[in-house]
């Protein structure tokens, strides 16, 4: 009873903060308390749920479990770390969205190739990745190559769309401009289209980065090396060892956020100027 009351009180603490925040004028120190505190106010009421209710650790086990569980196995995470994200995600999403912007100016130079390649990517696109992980993991073998291949796959369409889309923003006012001093496809591209489809070409690096980590950890599921963040969920899930699966889901968690954060940001950095930037601190 006692931990189903200290999670009451957390509730109603963490929404009468809140509710003096936002009531407060908006800065930096606003906007990042008011998500801590309703996270932290979030993990306290699952504490207390967990011990109030006494589940069993094997159905929810408690986020004191988890962080005990994530320090203990420190190890073990970090080497499932290097396999899946950095080896698999990270590599396929490199190759993937470097290919896929290539593509995308080949068929802005090339038109024809536009109705060639799109229908195609948007075939492609429509597999289900519980298809085409098996097959990838037969062509390329059980380690993280086959992850990174499972990668591109996923995060070509998103990235190619976005790009294509991008390159075509202009109006024709600002193309008749750079043809009256006598620009060509390359330089018009470099000068005005390609600034202009910065916003789109990182709205499809979002989405791929998001893609990337969901590919490579799926994949996994269907072969891998004794190690991996996928490879040890479904082990773990075999094991009934669901504080190490939590722990894994909370790794996974930070570095899709710490991901997409940092490519916000940078494009923040490079797209300063356009409108949907303004008036963001």
């Amino acid at each position: 009873m006692g931990w189903l009351v200290f999670g009451l009180a957390a509730w109603l603490a963490g929404w009468w903060i809140n509710h003096v925040l936002a009531h407060r004028p908006k800065t930096k120190a606003t906007r990042l308390a008011v998500p801590v505190i309703f996270g932290v106010t979030l993990i306290l009421i699952w504490e207390s749920l967990v011990r109030g209710l006494e589940i069993p650790p094997v159905l929810l086990p408690p986020p004191t479990q988890i962080a005990a569980t994530f320090a203990d196995k420190t190890h073990i995470l970090w080497e499932d770390f290097v396999q899946t994200v950095i080896k698999g995600a990270l590599t396929g999403y490199v190759l993937g969205c470097g290919a896929a912007f290539l593509t995308a100016v080949a068929i802005d130079r090339f038109p024809f190739l536009q109705r060639g390649l799109l229908p195609v990517g948007n075939f492609v696109a429509a597999l289900p990745i519980i298809g085409m992980a098996p097959i990838l993991v037969m062509w390329f073998g059980f380690d993280w190559q086959s992850k990174a291949a499972v990668v591109v796959v996923m995060v070509f369409f998103p990235m190619l769309v976005n790009t294509v889309q991008g390159l075509q923003d202009t109006d024709a006012m600002q193309r008749d401009l750079m043809r009256t001093y006598a620009a060509g496809y390359w330089r018009t591209l470099l000068k005005l289209r390609l600034p202009a489809a910065m916003p789109f070409i990182f709205n499809g690096l979002k989405i791929a980065s998001t893609l990337a980590l969901i590919g490579a950890i799926v994949a996994e599921f269907f072969g891998s090396p004794i190690k991996g963040m996928g490879f040890r969920i479904s082990t773990s899930v075999g094991q009934l060892a669901l504080d190490l699966v939590w722990a894994e889901i909370v790794v996974a968690a930070i570095v899709g956020s710490a991901f997409y954060g940092g490519i916000a940001l940078l494009e923040k950095a490079v797209t300063f100027w356009h409108p949907s930037q303004r008036g963001r601190a």
